[in-house]
């Protein structure tokens, strides 16, 4: 029922991407992301629906055949099974809640 932010393991997927889980529910979970200066999640997709929150810095985001400039503050919704992609705009840390339950199977990004 609660998370502390000195027990959450920081994961370096490299390319300048990190990411700490935050928790999980029964229908949802969280991660916490940092993202380096111009750093990619590439296209992919998944069955959960997805909401994410930008702390600070700002994404290129990619939904779909909808491309928009997002900066702190701003927020956005992911459709199940919707193409997306991510670019950070400087230093950039983000929130994402995926319902249903995403598993977490994330591994260091190759490119």
């Amino acid at each position: 029922m609660f998370c502390f932010a000195d027990q959450l393991a920081l994961q370096d997927l490299g390319h300048g991407i990190k990411l700490r889980v935050l928790g999980a529910a029964e229908n949802l979970n969280v991660l916490h992301w940092n993202l380096d200066d111009k750093a990619v999640i590439d296209t992919h997709h998944h069955p959960q629906e997805q909401f994410g929150y930008l702390i600070s810095g700002g994404f290129e985001v990619t939904i779909g055949d909808q491309t928009a400039t997002l900066k702190a503050g701003d927020s956005y919704f992911i459709p199940p099974n919707i193409p997306h992609r991510f670019v950070a705009i400087g230093e950039t840390e983000a929130i994402d809640v995926f319902s249903p339950k995403r598993e977490l199977t994330y591994q260091p990004i190759a490119k």
